[in-house]
C-alpha cells in the first residue's frame, strides 16, 4: 500500500492529481493535490478490457439551412452538494450502501472494509455525485471471501445508467460515456481526476491480470459518466 501525499491545508483541496505507481495489491486512486489510498483485494480474479477512447455526453442535433444538423449543448444539469445513500446499476445487478473514504493519520485514504463485499466507498471530500465537479466512487473486485460488488463494471456500456441516491431525497441518474482500461503503471491522472465544469461521475475498480508476484491487479478500471437527469426518490 503506497501512502498518499498529504492534503494542502484548504478546505476542499483543487481536485487535480499526481502520478505515483501503486505498491501492494490494491486500487490506488487519487484527488486533490494528493494521492488517495488503495482498495485492498485478496482473490484472484482477472477481468481484463481493451482500452477504449473517452468519448463525450451525447448531445442534441437541430436541423440548420441546407439540410445540415448542428449540434446542440448538454443541459448543464448540477445539484446542490448532498453526500450519497446508495448506487443502484441495473446492468451489473449493483444495489449497495456508501460507505465515506477519508484519510488516515498519515495522508492515506481508509478503505472500505475489505470483509464487505457489497459497499462502496465515495471520497467525501471531493465533489458529491450529482454535484459540479468529477465525483469519486470507488469499490472492490473482490475480497477474501469472494467476488465483491463491482466484480462485472468493467461489462458496462456506454449509455448504461447509474442512479446514486442522496440523503436529500433526490436519486441522481448518470450516464455513461465510456469503460476504460487503464495500466496502472501509467494511470492518467490528469484525465480521472481532474476537476469538471460539469457533474461528473468516476467509477474505480481493479482489473486486469493478476500479479501475484506483487500481490496486485495490473490495470484499473474505470467508468466515466455524466449527470443526465435527476428526481425525487
Amino acid at each position: 500500500m503506497t501512502a498518499p501525499q498529504s492534503p494542502q491545508p484548504n478546505s476542499r483541496p483543487p481536485r487535480t492529481a499526481s502520478a505515483s505507481r501503486p505498491v501492494g495489491r490494491g486500487l490506488l486512486w487519487s484527488a486533490g493535490t494528493f494521492l488517495l489510498g488503495s482498495l485492498l483485494v485478496y482473490n484472484s480474479v482477472d477481468t481484463s478490457a481493451d482500452p477504449k477512447p473517452l468519448t463525450r455526453p451525447a448531445v442534441a442535433s437541430s436541423a440548420t439551412p441546407g439540410g445540415r444538423t448542428a449540434a446542440a449543448p448538454v443541459p448543464d444539469l448540477s445539484l446542490p452538494r448532498s453526500a450519497p445513500k446508495r448506487v443502484s446499476i441495473p446492468n451489473i445487478a449493483v444495489d449497495a450502501p456508501f460507505t465515506q473514504l477519508t484519510l488516515g493519520p498519515t495522508g492515506q485514504l481508509n478503505a472500505p472494509p475489505p470483509g464487505d463485499r457489497n459497499l462502496v466507498g465515495w471520497y467525501k471530500d471531493g465533489a458529491s455525485p450529482g454535484e459540479r465537479g468529477s465525483a469519486i466512487i470507488a469499490g472492490h473486485v473482490d475480497t477474501k471471501t469472494g467476488p465483491a460488488v463491482f466484480l462485472q463494471l468493467e461489462s458496462l456500456k456506454p449509455g448504461a445508467l447509474v442512479n446514486i441516491t442522496r440523503e436529500d431525497g433526490i436519486i441522481a441518474t448518470f450516464k455513461v460515456d465510456s469503460v476504460e482500461t487503464f495500466s496502472k503503471s501509467n494511470f492518467p491522472n490528469d484525465r480521472v481526476y481532474a476537476d469538471a465544469p460539469t457533474a461528473q461521475l468516476r467509477v474505480i475498480t481493479c482489473g486486469g491480470a493478476y500479479d501475484r508476484k506483487v500481490r496486485d491487479y495490473v490495470d484499473n478500471i474505470v467508468v466515466f459518466a455524466h449527470l443526465s437527469s435527476y428526481r425525487r426518490a
